[in-house]
């Protein structure tokens, strides 16, 4: 919007009101309006002054009602006016936008339109928004731009590239890029983002090196786009060229690295953030602690809990699912308890967390309270809610309670099962020896069972030594993951326990020929100065690695001479 029309459009507010210093009560009416109750006194104040016929005011009291969601209102005293502006039909369009009414912002429109009222660029930027539910609607809006001849209008322009590559249009949002005479850097960042969503790394690229000069929000997008793509080195340079960076920057790394399972990476760059002076938010903040958990270092989960007592950070449902989160699975499940019991709000995410904590300690009779707790607190437990209970129940061995929790799911809160329920149930079953009620819930299901079902099924066979139905769920498997060394490990050990060496025999043999050599080793971490190393089964990666060996090696020794002997039941 230029200079002149800047004056036009102020002169046109000016002429639809009287004196600003005469009528400055009512304006201050309005704007202290903090509950809808006072919306109606403003409204009667208005009519008693007649300044329901003011444009002004009227604009300012269309934007009031639409912050709490009373457009009724709004509408009824515009209906009032004898002369409504394009001012006030722009609120009304703004506001039912605003409050998810689409349609009726678009009905409005039209309205305005038989009341001769010309529209404004401000009009189209909300009308473009409002058609994100049709493509048809959306192409109509376009063309009454091209109409009333904001074509070439920047803003509008760069809310039809939102517009078309939120549906998909990717080639159609291009055109309306090429095709604009100016641009300025929102528009080549919308662009450049709009390539990004479709996962378009060249060209979005390509886009961001034709700019003069990259902005934060171009850098961003590439760095979230490559992130988001799994292609962390490339991320990874387009942060080191970054000659500025901001909040989203960082946080970008953080989720980025989270997102890919690189959770030291995470930690490492959160506190670089934090040693050149950048504050995060809480976002930032719930990213961090997660990676935290992930590793299970709870020295560094407790120094960025501190950070955010520190720092003045609100313990909401974000920050607060997150540490109660990280402390059960760092071991500290009495700190996860005060935490939880410290949250002023906690939503299903926050019980959620607490009830997963207690199952993954072997609290199941705890996590069922906790699960009947929720319950009298009014939030409706979810399917991942199930899932941790009836995890619980499967540790401690409680069947009838378990079966009582999953009949509930169905029968009280109309959760449909999914493959991770019935992985629970099968589990609960076979770890206490009911292998064949096992066996049938699988039969019964509605859909394929996964290889974690049967694995499951495998699983309780070893520990009930049910060898007939172990060759039944290892079949299936041979079918699911023919290259997964455990299963092959696990019928080895039941075979051997029998002394069916043939069969031991059989096994390895099918093994050599497929090529199938223990894979996936375990791994454990530890903190040492805010860093955080990593181990693996025969690693000799990390640069210690000869003296690690060399002090277990003295260890076995040490180990062997007070009378050790490894033990060779399960058989490899």
């Amino acid at each position: 919007m230029n200079a002149l029309t800047t004056i036009s459009t102020i002169s046109t507010l000016r002429r639809c009101s009287t004196s600003l210093l005469e009528t400055l009560p009512i304006l201050q009416l309005i704007k202290q309006c903090t509950s809808p109750k006072l919306l109606d006194s403003a409204l009667a104040a208005m009519v008693k002054t007649s300044q329901n016929q003011d444009c002004f005011f009227m604009n300012q009291f269309i934007t009031a009602c639409t912050s709490f969601n009373r457009l009724d209102l709004a509408v009824s005293s515009m209906t009032q006016m004898q002369e409504p502006n394009v001012f006030v039909y722009n609120a009304l369009i703004k506001g039912f936008l605003t409050c998810s009414h689409p349609i009726r912002s678009l009905e409005f429109y039209v309205r305005m339109l038989r009341d001769s009222v010309s529209p404004s660029s401000y009009t189209y930027s909300s009308l473009v928004k409002a058609s994100l539910f049709d493509r048809a609607v959306g192409e109509s809006v376009h063309a009454h731009i091209w109409r009333f001849g904001f074509c070439f209008h920047v803003q509008i322009q760069t809310t039809l590239i939102v517009f078309y590559s939120a549906l998909g249009g990717i080639r159609d949002a291009r055109k309306v890029f090429d095709e604009m005479p100016e641009r300025d850097n929102f528009t080549w960042t919308t662009m450049v983002n709009a390539y990004v969503r479709v996962f378009d790394m060249d060209s979005a690229n390509a886009l961001a090196n034709r700019m003069s000069e990259k902005n934060c929000a171009t850098w961003n997008c590439l760095i979230d786009g490559y992130m988001k793509l799994g292609d962390v080195e490339v991320a990874e340079s387009l942060f080191d060229q970054m000659p500025v960076k901001d909040i989203i920057t960082w946080t970008s790394m953080i989720k980025g690295y989270s997102c890919n399972k690189r959770y030291r990476e995470a930690i490492s760059v959160f506190y670089k953030m934090t040693e050149e002076g950048i504050v995060p938010d809480e976002v930032t903040m719930s990213t961090v602690i997660s990676a935290c958990a992930h590793l299970g270092v709870l020295d560094i989960g407790k120094e960025v809990h501190m950070y955010t007592v520190q720092n003045g950070f609100v313990l909401d449902v974000y920050i607060g699912s997150a540490l109660v989160d990280m402390y059960s699975k760092c071991g500290s499940l009495n700190r996860a308890l005060l935490v939880f019991f410290n949250l002023p709000k906690k939503n299903l995410f926050c019980w959620n967390s607490i009830i997963e904590g207690l199952a993954a300690h072997g609290y199941a009779r705890e996590a069922l309270r906790m699960l009947g707790k929720m319950e009298m607190e009014s939030v409706k437990p979810n399917a991942v809610t199930f899932v941790s209970v009836l995890t619980a129940c499967t540790h401690a061995g409680l069947v009838e309670e378990g079966q009582k929790v999953y009949r509930s799911m169905s029968e009280e809160y109309s959760i449909v099962s999914n493959i991770e329920h019935y992985g629970c149930m099968v589990a609960l079953f076979s770890k206490a020896g009911l292998i064949q009620e096992a066996l049938e819930l699988i039969e019964s299901m509605d859909f394929q069972p996964n290889a974690v079902i049967w694995g499951a099924l495998l699983d309780g066979c070893r520990l009930h030594k049910n060898l007939e139905i172990a060759e039944i769920a290892f079949k299936k498997l041979m079918v699911l993951e023919p290259r997964n060394s455990g299963y092959y490990s696990l019928l080895i050990s039941m075979y051997a326990g029998e002394n069916r060496w043939r069969d031991v025999a059989e096994v390895r043999g099918r093994m050599r020929e497929l090529g199938i050599e223990k894979i996936c080793p375990g791994t454990s971490w530890i903190e040492l100065d805010k860093r955080v190393h990593m181990f693996a089964a025969a690693d000799r990666t990390h640069s210690a690695s000869d003296e690690v060996y060399l002090l277990l090696d003295n260890i076995y020794d040490q180990m062997g001479l007070a009378g050790y002997v490894q033990e060779a039941n399960n058989v490899y």
